[in-house]
């Protein structure tokens, strides 16, 4: 990875002819003519931790010299472009539905999506919050010639609020008030509703188009989307370097995971599988990438053969020469403009194609049963080896956590001195938290941007700070903190709600009961075959006893060096199919929200393992290592054994973490994790 000079040694560019031959010099990938190219994608990419890691893609071992002059290159051409005024929501929505009106459909279906249906999308993919401002990671809109709605599920009601203006977009719940129910009932007889079949999955074209016909309405699907047609300015597909995950922190070489695979698509006569899911493709490939924010992700399509060949549809560009030779002869690298003639060619074969239900689109299935195939729909024939991790990427996890436990504790020493003085802001304080992890071994990015919400911003689930709307974090309140990095050897996602100063009785007793339920899901014992969503009560139940829940699930998978939010276990009200195995990473993370006064919520990570007592049962190992707030537990709430596990889990946590600290921190840490 590069490592950048001084950023307050920034060179000016010395033209063209002297940066040719630095380039020439080094022996690089590529020409001056090819960087330019290369310009507008490396924008489109997230910066991250390391914004100088699309150098990667430039030459190998760069010089300093070499370095300075691709920084200034860079700034020099983005500096020459010319500044796109953006419209205002109002204008951008009367702009859609013009260009909806020339094509002559009466609506159309937004989602926040991209290609591979993903939570994580780069930044031409974001749609929806182009046409409406709101910011969340789930969420839904459709646009009537006269009206339109938009859908967001329970973590952002609060958000969808402060960021769409009601005069333009109704409010719904994404669960219990559908898009489809809003299309049944606002669509007319006639109309002609429209929808990107790249961005919904079959089953959500489906329904779409059965809502649209009890409305006497068509759906019909777009050859190229209109919300990008009225986009001023919209940004290039993502360009950043994609490097091979060494087997250290795999477990599994790719080969090995291909023939796996192969043999039981061949076992179960299917002649391929459609890889659609970037988490799917760069676990399976043993790659890594960071084409969306927070995620190394890799972004394009494969389709393994029964022969455990793979064509990869990715732009050759962000392959970097060791990442190539690290594929091998058996992984054949195409453009993504050939993804389509390469599903063509595969369905002229008339064999069975295997699709992922989650991740494949409505174009892919198309695409494929036009040409002959029989579509086999089901989870993603990775989805499963994927979650349950192999022995050395739960080590790997364990490892990452404990280094990121004491980043964690630094962070919260520091904040129990900084913020009872007051004056302490949301951003600086969640940046502080990011420079404790920066130094880590093998730390690359945070795996999410951390949600740092003061007082009544807590109740907000997925609330982001903005400058502008930032709050201080007020004395005698609740501080929540949810954050989480991507390290080389595992991804950590923790929550620590913290009392500065002295809490209310109702803070306290709030708190203890989401503990309650953190310590009863955490300690859970369960037969083998059960799935998360008969746990999910487990962590409730405390809440329940007085008239209180919280409308979020329980748990998420999460990956190794991946996504922070990983299928397809999960617990949750909703129902889930998916049984826990041993080696699946899961978030357990109850929690209680006031809206406008407080919010709390406690995250571990914990992983499946075979019970030691009792061989055909399973339970949970935490593996998460930081302090738990003392001072916001209302002892008399708890039970003897509830108080015991507690004191045990701070007794791991300070031998896990002591050696780690020195000084103040290791006297906070110390104190924090005494005995009640």
């Amino acid at each position: 990875m590069v490592t950048s000079p001084d950023s307050a040694c920034r060179e000016t560019y010395q033209g063209d002819e002297a940066l040719s031959g630095l380039l020439k010099k080094h022996q690089s990938h590529v020409n001056l003519n090819t960087l330019t190219e290369l310009l507008p994608g490396i924008g489109a990419a997230p910066a991250g931790e390391r914004p100088d890691a699309w150098i990667d893609l430039v030459a190998e071992n760069p010089s300093p010299a070499l370095i300075s002059q691709l920084q200034a290159f860079r700034r020099d051409r983005e500096s020459r472009e010319a500044v796109t005024r953006t419209p205002p929501i109002a204008a951008r929505l009367a702009l859609l539905r013009a260009a909806l009106a020339r094509r002559g459909l009466a609506g159309f279906i937004i989602g926040r999506a991209d290609d591979h249906q993903g939570e994580y999308v780069p930044k031409n993919a974001e749609r929806l919050n182009y046409v409406s401002g709101f910011t969340g990671s789930a969420g839904l809109a459709v646009v009537l010639a006269e009206k339109a709605a938009i859908f967001v599920d329970g973590r952002y009601t609060i958000q969808v609020k402060d960021q769409v203006d009601p005069a333009l977009y109704i409010y719904r719940h994404l669960i219990t008030e559908p898009a489809d129910a809003y299309l049944a009932a606002e669509g007319k007889k006639g109309d002609k509703i429209g929808f990107d079949p790249k961005l919904f999955t079959p089953d959500a074209a489906q329904r779409f188009r059965a809502a649209a016909q009890r409305a006497g309405a068509e759906l019909v699907a777009v050859d190229s989307n209109p919300v990008d047609e009225i986009w001023a300015g919209r940004p290039a597909d993502p360009i950043s370097p994609v490097l091979p995950h060494d087997l250290k922190f795999a477990g599994q070489g790719t080969a090995e995971k291909r023939r796996a695979l192969a043999a039981k698509l061949k076992a179960e006569g299917k002649a391929a599988a459609v890889i659609s899911g970037p988490d799917s493709l760069c676990w399976l490939l043993n790659i890594r990438g960071a084409d969306v924010p927070r995620t190394p992700f890799a972004l394009g399509f494969a389709i393994l053969h029964d022969d455990a060949r793979v064509d990869l549809y990715m732009d050759r560009r962000k392959l970097t020469p060791q990442t190539l030779a690290h594929l091998g002869n058996e992984v054949a690298v195409a453009s993504p403009d050939s993804f389509a003639d390469g599903l063509t060619t595969l369905g002229a074969g008339k064999s069975v194609v295997a699709i992922d239900a989650a991740t494949a689109s409505e174009w892919v299935y198309d695409k494929l049963a036009k040409s002959g195939a029989r579509v086999f729909v089901a989870e993603c024939i990775c989805a499963l080896p994927k979650a349950a991790k192999n022995a050395v990427e739960v080590q790997g996890s364990r490892n990452a956590h404990t280094r990121d436990g004491a980043a964690v504790a630094r962070y919260l020493a520091w904040l129990s001195h900084a913020a009872p003085k007051g004056g302490l802001k949301e951003i600086e304080a969640s940046d502080k938290l990011a420079s404790f992890r920066h130094p880590n071994e093998y730390f690359r990015n945070l795996s999410f941007d951390s949600i740092s919400a003061a007082g009544p911003n807590g109740a907000i689930c997925h609330y982001h700070a903005m400058p502008e709307t930032q709050r201080e974090i007020p004395v005698n309140s609740l501080y929540l903190i949810d954050s989480g990095g991507q390290y080389l050897d595992g991804t950590t996602d923790i929550t620590r709600t913290v009392a500065v100063g002295q809490p209310t009785q109702e803070m306290k007793d709030c708190f203890t009961r989401v503990l309650k339920g953190h310590i009863a899901l955490g300690t859970a014992r369960f037969p083998r075959g059960t799935t998360g969503s008969a746990l999910d009560a487990l962590a409730r139940r405390p809440l329940w006893e007085v008239g209180l829940d919280y409308d979020h699930g329980t748990g998420h998978g999460v990956g190794s060096y991946l996504s922070v939010h990983e299928g397809p276990q999960r617990i949750s009200k909703v129902p889930n199919r998916t049984a826990l195995e041993p080696g699946m990473i899961i978030s357990n993370e109850p929690g209680y929200y006031k809206e406008g006064e407080f919010g709390i919520r406690i995250e571990n990570l914990v992983v499946v393992q075979e019970s030691k007592a009792f061989p055909d049962m399973l339970e949970f190992e935490t593996l998460t290592l930081a302090p738990i707030d003392l001072n916001a537990i209302e002892k008399s709430l708890l039970t003897e054994t509830e108080i015991a596990w507690l004191n045990a889990y701070h007794v791991r946590v300070r031998d896990a973490l002591a050696p780690q600290l020195v000084g103040d921190d290791l006297a906070w840490l110390q104190q924090a994790t005494r005995a009640i």
